[in-house]
Formats: C-alpha cells, structure tokens, sequence
C-alpha cells in the first residue's frame, strides 16, 4: 500500500502502477442490493432462473455501475491518502466495459498515475483504473478516475 501526505508525495508516482487492491466476490446478494438502490431490477441482473436458461453468461451478471462504484472501495486497499481537508470524486473518463462480472466472480483493481495537477492548492488526480476478473484475460473494465485531494498543507 502506498502512502501520500501531500502534493509531491502524489506527484513522484507519476506514470507508474500505484498498486493492486485484493480480490473482492461479487455476491448474488450484493447485486440484488445494488438492484434495490437503483431500481434495476433487470432480469440478467437478479431473476437466477432465467438467468441461466436464456442469458449468454448462463448466469446472473453485476451491473456495470455496481462495478464502478467499487472503485473507492478497492482504491483504499492501495492508497492511504493523508493530512487531508477533503477528497472529492471528481469525474470518470474513457471508461470501457470490455467484459460482464458474473455472480461469484472475484475481481480487484489495478491502477496507475496517469496525471496530476496542481489547481491553486488542490491536487487534481487522473488515475487509470482496470477491473480484473480472477482467472479473465479480459478486464471487466479500463478507464480513469479524477480525485479532488485538499491537503492540509
């Protein structure tokens, strides 16, 4: 795990992998719970039965914004950020989902320093975020984060 305190700190890590977080299972459970949040309740999502007669995958499949909204949590597994006001989620870009999550996969994120900024004392990171898929050589998905870091000094 990496650790960062300041502007510099972030910024000698530029242009290389920052780190991969540990596996995570995705749960029929955690699906059904992302279904209700966001009232998607499509059938390749959360119907097992039909799923695995009429579905491709012959199986349910993680929503792709379920996916996505893991990336806070597996980029706490790589990067401790401290001496920190505030951490915003800033923006994603050129993200491509190049393969479905089915249920019981086992996925993690690996990440790199694309660019950094410095915008009049706030720390502007681009992170480029691939979702593996355990046992896949297809990533479930590549594409880059923006955080917002207001470091304390």
């Amino acid at each position: 795990m990496i650790k960062i305190s300041n502007y510099q700190e972030f910024e000698a890590y530029l242009g290389q992998e920052l780190g991969v977080s540990q596996w995570h299972c995705i749960t029929q459970q955690q699906i059904n719970k992302f279904a209700d949040a966001t009232l998607d309740h499509q059938w390749i999502h959360t119907d097992e039965q039909k799923a695995a007669s009429e579905s491709p995958f012959k199986t349910t499949i993680a929503h792709g914004y379920l996916t996505l909204s893991l990336i806070p949590y597996l980029w706490k597994q790589i990067a401790e950020i401290h001496n920190l006001k505030m951490e915003i989620n800033y923006g994603i870009d050129n993200f491509k989902f190049g393969q479905a999550v089915t249920v019981d996969s086992e996925v993690r994120l690996k990440t790199k320093l694309k660019a950094i900024v410095n915008l009049r004392g706030i720390t502007k990171v681009t992170i480029e975020a691939i979702l593996e898929i355990k046992d896949q050589l297809k990533p479930a998905y590549v594409g880059e984060v923006l955080f917002l870091y207001h470091f304390m000094n």
